[in-house]
């Protein structure tokens, strides 16, 4: 029997999938994350977050080399606290998509991730972990869409969620990337061809890794891409049909150390 292939790579969602439901990394998977790293494996958090939304977790993860954050948008030095490569989505792209759907979903709001912060139109509502942020632009979409933005959000206040994401598809899948990650009705929409799974290939290029030596760990539609991409997949126990469709395994829920647990697996036993 021939042995078992050891990934070089280690690729993770955070939110549902390293992250605990409160947000947190416990001693359990950050002593597991600093084992691997010492064997030289590399770790890259591959997150829908923003960059803004990352800060407070560094100390939590330790300070390993890159982050692909915003669903692939921005590539992420972080010991460096710098962005290495933006994806962006062209502003006469990004108007476009949002007339069509305008026309069509009436009520559809609009905000934008961009590398250097975060615009919005007036009523589009802020999430929780923003709501007291007084550094946001905000204005119509023709003054605050610049060449630096990374991710459109598009949400409707009243449409249910699934009819919501399958519509918006439907009309601008074309011009963008669009898939989501939260469970009311935003649409995350990034640059044509711009996905989890494309940026991280890209990094795996400039290293010198082979998506057969990938291990990834995702729990949402925006992980399907990377789970299919990488030679090894886990979805969380805890993850959304389509991602547990894409993997290849299953690894315990979050709750439960469902990464840290596949890792001391894989490399610690």
């Amino acid at each position: 029997m021939s042995r078992r292939r050891t990934p070089r790579l280690v690729a993770t969602d955070l939110d549902g999938t390293l992250l605990h439901s409160d947000g947190t990394v416990t001693d359990r998977t950050r002593e597991v994350l600093d084992a691997i790293d010492e064997q030289g494996v590399q770790v890259v958090f591959v997150t829908g977050r923003p960059i803004r939304w990352m800060e407070p977790l560094w100390h939590h993860v330790g300070d390993h080399g890159i982050a692909i954050c915003s669903n692939g948008g921005i590539v992420y030095d972080v010991p460096g606290r710098s962005v290495v490569q933006a994806r962006t989505i062209p502003r006469e792209v990004g108007l476009k998509v949002a007339s069509v759907v305008r026309e069509a979903i009436p009520g559809t709001l609009f905000g934008l991730e961009q590398t250097g912060g975060f615009s919005k139109e007036p009523v589009f509502l802020p999430r929780p972990e923003d709501a007291d942020r007084d550094d946001f632009r905000i204005g119509p979409l023709e003054e605050v869409f610049d060449d630096t933005v990374v991710k459109m959000l598009a949400f409707h206040e009243e449409l249910p969620p699934e009819e919501y994401w399958a519509a918006v598809e439907e009309l601008v899948g074309e011009f963008v990337t669009t898939t989501w990650s939260a469970t009311g009705a935003l649409v995350e929409m990034s640059g044509a061809g711009v996905t989890k799974a494309s940026t991280l290939e890209l990094i795996c290029a400039e290293l010198g890794v082979a998506a057969e030596d990938v291990v990834a760990f995702g729990d949402m539609p925006n992980d399907v891409a990377m789970l299919r991409w990488a030679g090894t997949s886990y979805a969380m126990a805890n993850g959304h049909p389509s991602a547990r469709a894409a993997a290849q395994h299953l690894a315990p829920r979050h709750d439960e150390d469902g990464v840290a647990t596949v890792l001391e697996e894989l490399f610690l036993s």
